[in-house]
């Protein structure tokens, strides 16, 4: 629960401690901060990786937050630039991919179960790492939305931590469940 929550809370609190409160509502993931930690189930996480876990979001926090508000220079019209048009639908597409596939995962387990089931539905029918799939679509669109260096570096960042865990997850699928699709791919539907 402290482990969402805390790797997410500097999204929510970065605009109010550059006293920029007005920004505030920018971040469209900012209500998902405080409502996901009490769905969360499963087994107890290290205490190290939450810190440097922590530590990592409010160092790219930072660097986000001051490119977009300090070194960005958007013309007027950029909200109706195809850029970012097309990067917050893809932004939006990858959220709703990534929140309908960890309510999916939710929905897995019974309170005290840590055991591992064959999830299934949405993006699951196709690739193993549909969370992870969705939330490298969304920062890509966040990427392409604003059009900035740091965004990309994350956005390519998240893809070279997370690929490999999907990766990872698909063979461990693969070989602990007989019954598993054969069909399905690791992260990138019909193709990887």
């Amino acid at each position: 629960m402290w482990k969402w929550f805390s790797g997410t809370i500097h999204l929510a609190l970065l605009p109010i401690l550059q006293e920029e409160p007005e920004n505030l509502c920018r971040n469209l993931e900012q209500p998902w901060t405080f409502i996901y930690p009490f769905f969360t189930r499963g087994r107890p996480f290290p205490l190290q990786l939450l810190f440097f876990g922590t530590l990592f979001c409010i160092y790219n926090g930072f660097l986000q937050g001051y490119y977009l508000i300090y070194c960005a220079e958007y013309p007027n019209d950029w909200c109706t630039d195809i850029r970012f048009s097309s990067g917050l639908l893809l932004f939006l597409l990858g959220m709703g991919i990534n929140i309908h596939s960890d309510l999916l995962l939710r929905q897995l387990r019974k309170p005290g179960e840590v055991t591992y089931k064959i999830p299934q539905g949405g993006l699951f029918t196709y690739v193993s790492g549909a969370n992870y799939f969705g939330e490298i679509v969304e920062w890509f669109g966040f990427a392409i939305a604003t059009w900035s260096l740091p965004a990309f570096a994350f956005a390519f960042f998240t893809l070279c931590c997370i690929g490999p865990r999907a990766y990872h997850h698909h063979r461990y699928y693969l070989k602990t469940f007989t019954d598993y699709p054969k069909s399905r791919k690791a992260l990138i539907p019909f193709v990887f």
